[in-house]
C-alpha cells in the first residue's frame, strides 16, 4: 500500500502538468480580451468603449501583461512561478491571486463539507430503506422523487427558494444574500453560529438534493446487492433479526461503493458552488470563478482550475485509500 501510494502521489506531477497545460491553452484561445474587458469596466482606459482604445496603448498593455509572447511561452513563464505558488497578480485588482484564493476557499469549503455530510447522512438510511422494501409502494414513490430532484437543475431550484422562502410575494424566511447579517460578528457566539445556518440554509439545501438523489441509489443498488449474498442467507438462517441482518452485517459491505466517492463529491459540490454562490451572493471561489471568467482575469482562472484539479487528483487517491480501509480484502500493489 505505502509503495503504490507514492506511485500515485509522483502520479500526480505529469498528470497536473497535462491538465494544466490543456487548461491554459483553453483560457488563453478563449474569445475576450482582458485588457479591452477591463478598460470597458472603468480600468486603465477609464471605461471608455473599444473602438475608441489607442491601438499602440493595447499594444504597451500586452507587453506590460505578457500577452503578447506565444502561448508556449507564457505557459512555461507561468509554470516557473507555480513552482514557489506564485499565481500571478489578479488583472481586475492588483491582488496576489493565491491572497484571494485564500480568502475565498475555506468559505467554499464550508458549504461543501456541510452539504456533504448531510448528504450522506440522509442516502445512506434512505437507500436503505428503499433496498429493504423493494418494489414496494413506498419504494416506487421514494425513486420517483429521488429522480424528480437529480433531474432539476441547481439554478432554478434556488431561483425557486429565493421567491417563494426568500422575501418574494410568499414567505419572508430565509435571508437570499451573504454569510451573516450585518454586524453579526459582534453578537454571542451561539448567535453566530444560528446566523450563518439561518444564511446558509438555501444555498446548502441548493447543494445537497442533487447529491442526495444521486447516493441515495448508490446505497439503494449497494445493499440490494449485498442481501443477494450467501452470507445474509446464512444470517438469517441462523434466527436473526432483520434489522440485525441489515444494520450488522449487510451495512458495511454495501457502503464500499459510496465510501469510495467520498473522494470525488468534494471537488463535484466546488465545481457545483459557482452558479449557488453567485446567486446568493456568498463571497466563495465559485462567485470568485463566474466573476474571474466574467472580466477574463487569466491568472485567477488558472489560479482556481489549478487549486481544482489538484484537489480532484487527491480525491482520486482518498477514494482509493476508503477503498482499502473499507474493504480489506483490497491490496493496492
Amino acid at each position: 500500500m505505502k509503495t503504490y501510494l507514492i506511485r500515485r502521489f509522483l502520479l500526480i506531477i505529469p498528470t497536473f502538468i497535462g491538465i494544466s497545460f490543456i487548461t491554459f491553452l483553453v483560457v488563453q484561445l478563449a474569445p475576450g480580451n482582458p485588457l479591452l474587458e477591463r478598460m470597458r469596466r472603468g480600468g486603465e482606459g477609464g471605461g471608455v468603449a473599444a473602438a475608441t482604445i489607442p491601438p499602440e496603448y493595447v499594444e504597451a498593455m500586452k507587453r506590460l501583461y505578457g500577452l503578447d509572447k506565444p502561448v508556449h511561452i507564457r505557459y512555461a513563464l507561468w509554470m516557473k512561478r507555480l513552482v514557489t505558488l506564485d499565481f500571478g497578480d489578479s488583472y481586475k485588482d492588483h491582488r496576489p491571486v493565491i491572497t484571494k484564493i485564500a480568502e475565498t476557499l475555506p468559505i467554499t469549503l464550508q458549504l461543501s463539507v456541510i452539504s456533504i455530510l448531510i448528504v450522506y447522512l440522509l442516502s445512506i438510511p434512505l437507500g436503505v430503506f428503499s433496498a429493504t422494501y423493494q418494489y414496494s409502494w413506498t419504494d416506487t414513490l421514494v425513486t420517483f422523487f429521488l429522480f424528480v430532484l437529480y433531474s432539476l437543475p441547481s439554478f432554478w431550484v434556488a431561483m425557486l427558494l429565493m421567491y417563494f422562502f426568500g422575501g418574494g410575494q410568499h414567505f419572508n424566511w430565509f435571508p437570499i444574500y451573504g454569510m451573516n447579517s450585518p454586524g453579526a460578528n459582534q453578537w454571542p457566539l451561539h448567535w453566530w453560529l444560528l446566523d450563518r445556518a439561518w444564511h446558509l440554509f438555501l444555498p446548502v439545501l441548493c447543494l445537497t438534493y442533487a447529491g442526495l438523489a444521486g447516493l441515495s441509489r448508490y446505497a439503494r443498488a449497494g445493499m440490494i446487492n449485498e442481501i443477494r449474498q450467501d452470507y445474509i442467507r446464512t444470517a438469517r438462517a441462523y434466527g436473526h433479526t432483520e434489522g440485525v441482518v441489515i444494520w450488522k452485517y449487510a451495512m458495511r459491505n454495501s457502503l464500499i461503493p459510496i465510501i469510495t466517492l467520498l473522494g470525488t463529491i468534494l471537488p463535484s459540490l466546488i465545481g457545483g458552488s459557482v452558479i449557488i454562490e453567485s446567486i446568493f451572493s456568498i463571497p466563495g471561489m465559485g462567485r470568485l470563478t463566474f466573476e474571474a471568467i466574467l472580466s477574463r482575469d487569466y491568472p485567477l482562472i488558472m489560479g482556481i482550475l489549478s487549486i481544482s484539479a489538484l484537489l480532484t487528483l487527491l480525491g482520486l487517491i482518498l477514494s482509493d485509500i476508503l477503498y482499502a480501509i473499507a474493504d480489506p480484502r483490497i491490496r493496492f500493489e
